[in-house]
């Protein structure tokens, strides 16, 4: 397994880590995702560490809680081998206080966290999206005394923008605050938004990409074809409802490219999308998803090889799409604004 810096940290993390939303299965929505429950999250875990897999991503409102759960049971006895992830931010009750960043929240959101992880830290504590209601500064300044307590390791940031992220990094340099070491968010083959801002950013500033739901909400995984009915998987059961629409033929343009490299590779369509992604700027790790034991075999695939210049051409290629202005006129001026990657 690879290993790289997560940011501007001391901290490596490995490629690829285990997102575990569908760990618990309560609920309507996380019930498509997946249900794992302790036994087969226990086999799942020690198959991750046989392959150097040690880093698992959660979030407290995955389940309502009960991915939480099931990882700190399946995590119990080996806690000082692994890294974990978790976030806060969304509702996790009815009341008034039971969602955003401020400090009140927070503190009760990671020691709730902590106590379904049977743990005391969280390695890497992310703001799941970004509550501007609650000023900046009272945000990090409860994350800096978490830090300083020891229950948070590092922080980070998922679903900002561009604009939110720089704002937070540039509090915490003024008042000598923790400061987030990575951003997590969507990042694929059919969802290249990402390069047009939070790339330079990320690059700019030293934030390390973690990147979630690489296969685009299950759309790269092959189950989808071109002229092939979808009749299996949370894609036929509604579990991709809430993902990005996506153009039928674009789509199918780039799962021909990823089936026609994968053939030559000896890979399926899924480890070439996902090691596409381990070659791009500022990508530090990608959160993989695992509903049974071969699915995290097939994923576990997707590393320990490297995709060739042209075969990446080929894939930058099909999947490029006009981006939104001002980038699609930064484009004209390249020699003064260059690019991480060919949008």
């Amino acid at each position: 397994m690879e290993h790289r810096q997560l940011g501007r940290s001391g901290l490596k993390v490995p490629v690829l880590s285990l997102g575990t939303g569908t760990f618990g299965g309560a609920g309507e929505f996380f019930e498509r995702w997946g249900s794992t429950q302790v036994d087969e999250a226990r086999r799942i875990v020690d198959l991750c560490l046989d392959h150097g897999l040690y880093f698992f991503d959660t979030a407290d409102i995955y389940s309502g809680g009960g991915s939480e759960e099931v990882l700190g049971e399946a995590l119990k006895g080996r806690r000082d081998k692994v890294l974990i992830a978790s976030k806060a931010t969304f509702p996790t009750g009815s009341g008034p206080n039971d969602m955003g960043s401020s400090r009140y929240h927070l503190v009760r959101a990671c020691e709730a966290s902590l106590r379904r992880l049977q743990t005391d830290h969280i390695d890497l504590y992310f703001m799941h999206g970004f509550d501007a209601l609650t000023p900046v500064e009272e945000t990090l300044r409860a994350l800096d005394d978490l830090i300083a307590s020891g229950k948070i390791g590092y922080i980070g940031a998922s679903n900002f923008s561009g604009w939110q992220l720089m704002k937070s990094l540039a509090v915490s340099e003024k008042y000598g605050l923790g400061r987030y070491v990575s951003y997590q968010g969507y990042y694929s083959l059919i969802g290249r938004d990402y390069e047009w801002e939070l790339m330079p950013l990320a690059l700019d500033q030293g934030v390390g990409t973690m990147v979630w739901s690489p296969l685009g909400w299950g759309r790269l995984t092959g189950k989808i074809r071109r002229g092939k009915p979808v009749d299996a998987g949370r894609i036929a059961s509604g579990g991709a409802v809430g993902g990005p629409p996506v153009d039928d033929e674009r789509l199918y343009d780039i799962v021909d490219v990823l089936d026609e490299i994968g053939q030559a590779r000896g890979k399926s369509i899924a480890q070439v999308a996902l090691n596409w992604l381990l070659s791009r700027p500022s990508v530090a790790n990608v959160v993989v998803g695992a509903r049974n034991e071969a699915q995290l075999t097939q994923n576990l695939g997707a590393v320990g090889w490297s995709l060739t210049a042209e075969e990446i051409t080929r894939l930058d290629t099909v999947s490029q799409t006009t981006p939104a202005y001002p980038y699609w006129h930064q484009k004209n001026f390249d020699e003064r604004n260059p690019k991480p990657t060919t949008w």
